[in-house]
């Protein structure tokens, strides 16, 4: 039982009062906050501004000589394949390095497959009766958008603070309609978990109905610390090759939260048959990515010591506004227990539990004291969180100063959401 809910009902009605008070207080300042998307603040962009210069009037030629400003190179330059190689726990030869926009490469994999199948599948997916993915919630809703408006049906899985509930993955993926599973795994959007070793193992392992199944390996926040604590998350790479399934997982990231967001490079990585069957799909579609903006990431960032250094950099910025939510939440929130949060070693996202059946008020209320969250619901497939208690926030865009704002906006209306439910008829 909540101490809200130990209350006496002239106690509830007292705190209500003042909470109802101070919204109408905040409603009459005019705030104008927005936490709605994970985006990197102007002060992060500011970080990569030394890339406008690059690579140079005369530089742009490669290590092998070869002309950047040209045609080709749908792989993507080996320099910059070999720079990211480290990051994405594979060799150079099982990347492909493509322009600003990871979603873009998830798109086309499951386009094509659903047009040409892929290795160790039998037909074209679109071909099948019905397909359907696991998504693992909370979780992103870009997947969820990108996966309906394909048709794929999106099954539900509850994460567990390591990862998704592998009993029921097991259990689903033993459907041979089941054609894969969604992953964030490192610092997960919006959880914030890592997926542990024997989460990796697990689906590296199991059987699956679907011999095309794949793990679509979203790590797009594995350079993204906010402490010292780094958790190591297994190469999943790595681990599927070892249990004799090298073919199952997809891995896919992105510099859009690193260097420059709309002018970023994305990355897939992958066994060397399902890079060859990218490339092959992908070589009608394209003639070459930017390889200019390719060359002008490896001047920039240099090496994997480079790399770190720049996210420190990003790590300065952000990680006070990440402290600065919990603290207000803690303040403003912990007496009563009537909300949990995350408190994430990494990433760019603060998961917010409030009181079932609450989550869609705290917005209503939120944008009526002039503060846009993220619409309940969004961190389930269809929009449909069954407890409406699961909220997403994302710290990163505003200034210190709003983000301090726009947690005593969150914590009031979390409070007062709950009070509401509280309250005696």
């Amino acid at each position: 039982m909540t101490a809200l809910a130990e209350m006496s009902a002239d106690a509830l009605r007292a705190l209500h009062a003042d909470l109802v008070r101070e919204h109408e207080a905040l409603k009459s300042r005019g705030l104008a906050l927005d936490m709605t998307r994970g985006k990197p603040s102007p002060e992060q962009l500011d970080l990569a501004a030394g890339m406008l210069a690059l690579p140079g009037n005369g530089d742009h030629f490669t290590e092998a000589g070869e002309d950047a400003r040209n045609y080709g190179g749908n792989q993507g330059l080996p320099e910059v394949r070999a720079l990211f190689a480290p990051v994405l726990g594979a060799p150079p030869q099982q990347i492909v390095a493509g322009n600003n926009s990871s979603l873009a490469l998830m798109h086309d994999v499951l386009v094509y497959a659903l047009l040409h199948g892929v290795p160790g599948g039998e037909r074209p997916w679109v071909k099948e009766e019905a397909i359907s993915l696991i998504s693992p919630v909370p979780g992103y809703d870009r997947h969820f958008a990108l996966s309906q408006s394909l048709g794929i049906k999106l099954i539900p899985v509850a994460l567990t603070g390591e990862g998704p509930d592998m009993d029921e993955v097991e259990r689903l993926a033993a459907d041979p309609s089941v054609k894969g599973i969604w992953c964030v795994p490192q610092y997960a959007n919006p959880s914030g978990e890592t997926y542990s070793d024997a989460v990796v193992a697990r689906l590296a392992q199991m059987w699956t109905g679907a011999s095309d199944f794949r793990i679509l390996w979203d790590n797009a926040y594995v350079l993204h610390h906010l402490t010292d604590a780094r958790p190591q998350l297994r190469n999943v790479l790595d681990a599927c090759a070892e249990a004799g399934h090298g073919d199952r997982p997809v891995v896919f990231a992105s510099t859009s939260k690193v260097t420059l967001a709309g002018a970023g490079l994305a990355f897939l990585a992958a066994s060397p048959a399902n890079v060859g069957w990218y490339l092959g799909c992908a070589g009608k579609r394209s003639i070459g990515p930017d390889k200019l903006n390719q060359l002008r990431h490896v001047r920039f960032l240099r090496d994997t010591a480079g790399i770190g250094a720049h996210m420190e950099k990003h790590r300065a910025l952000i990680a006070p506004k990440f402290a600065a939510v919990d603290e207000v939440l803690g303040r403003r929130l912990g007496p009563y227990g009537v909300a949990r949060w995350s408190k994430p070693l990494g990433g760019y996202f603060i998961v917010l539990d409030g009181a079932a059946g609450t989550a869609a008020r705290i917005v209503a209320l939120a944008k009526a004291a002039g503060l846009a969250l993220t619409p309940a619901g969004s961190t389930h497939p269809y929009g449909h969180d069954p407890d409406d208690r699961t909220l997403r926030i994302a710290p990163t865009y505003p200034s210190l100063a709003e983000v301090e704002q726009a947690a005593e906006v969150i914590a009031l209306c979390t409070l007062l959401a709950a009070c509401e439910k509280h309250l005696p008829a």
